[in-house]
């Protein structure tokens, strides 16, 4: 892992002096532990290509470590790697995993109001200090059970404009159920496996911020895996069924389109006929796209 880091500093930073006319160039090192996060970054005119020979070395020598390179290089003018900043409250029982997710949200450029150890004062807290965003495991002391889930629920009926990101150590359908069951925007459902994919994980939390929704793919993966030929989603092509998994993670129909590799147009098709084959008729006052993640969890 060291040296994968150290080669992609090296290559970023050689870049950057080479190419960019940048006159700074700025490296951060975020260790959450066992996991690594480097980003570099520079006051250059951009403009890299991100499928350089270079930069598609550095990410196979990434991708062997089972990790991700992302580049963020638009040309003019310079732009951070992340978008605005986010103002957060953690609330997560493993100690080493709250100081390592602070520490990277600090380095990130995200604001961390607060972070605790149980669910006890999490309503209170956020209602007195409205954060943009909670970040919350679902089962929390005293009891290990449902606290950090019951809050988060709270938290969405009292200030719907706050984002809720919980995190999960196994796919919870019910859990999800609940959740989701006042609509997908702002909100997330994670497991933690997934929050060691530093980058998935911050993505994640910019998306909840910006109103989407981020919801784990093998928790789409199991919801539909365990739904039976008695279901509607029983009713649906492979295609439209691919489709509607990447739309439940809380992409828009743009973003499917770049994942599964199909045009905007054929997107929109599939998704029509979709909410046909669900029954999801155009009703004003109700989001077909979001009742139709909501069918995933009532299988």
């Amino acid at each position: 892992m060291e040296t994968a880091a150290y080669f992609v500093v090296s290559e970023a930073v050689t870049n950057a002096a080479k190419h960019s006319a940048a006159s700074a160039v700025s490296v951060h090192v975020t260790r959450v532990g066992p996991l690594l996060s480097v980003r570099v970054e520079d006051d250059g005119r951009g403009g890299a290509d991100p499928a350089g020979s270079g930069l598609t070395g550095l990410r196979s020598r990434v991708a062997a470590l089972d990790g991700t390179l992302r580049v963020d290089s638009p040309s003019g003018t310079h732009h951070s790697c992340r978008g605005a900043a986010v103002r957060v409250i953690l609330a997560e029982d493993s100690t080493l995993l709250r100081e390592g997710l602070v520490r990277l949200l600090v380095e990130e450029g995200h604001e961390v109001l607060a972070a605790f150890g149980d669910a006890g004062t999490l309503v209170a807290e956020v209602e007195a200090r409205r954060p943009d965003v909670v970040v919350a495991d679902i089962r929390m002391p005293p009891t290990h059970t449902d606290e950090g889930l019951r809050a988060a629920v709270e938290i969405r009926e009292r200030l719907p404009e706050t984002g809720v990101l919980v995190l999960s150590q196994y796919v919870e359908r019910s859990y999800a159920a609940r959740l989701l069951a006042a609509g997908a925007e702002r909100v997330g459902y994670l497991l933690k496996d997934r929050v060691a994919q530093v980058e998935e994980f911050l993505d994640a939390l910019e998306r909840i911020h910006a109103g989407g929704a981020a919801i784990d793919p093998e928790v789409v993966h199991q919801l539909v895996v365990r739904s039976t030929h008695a279901d509607p989603l029983a009713r649906l092509t492979p295609r439209e069924r691919e489709v509607l998994e990447v739309l439940a993670q809380g992409y828009t129909n743009a973003a499917i389109a770049r994942q599964l590799h199909l045009s905007l147009s054929a997107v929109e098709k599939y998704l029509n006929a979709v909410f046909d084959k669900l029954e999801l008729h155009r009703t004003d006052g109700y989001s077909r796209r979001i009742l139709a993640v909501l069918r995933y969890l009532e299988a």
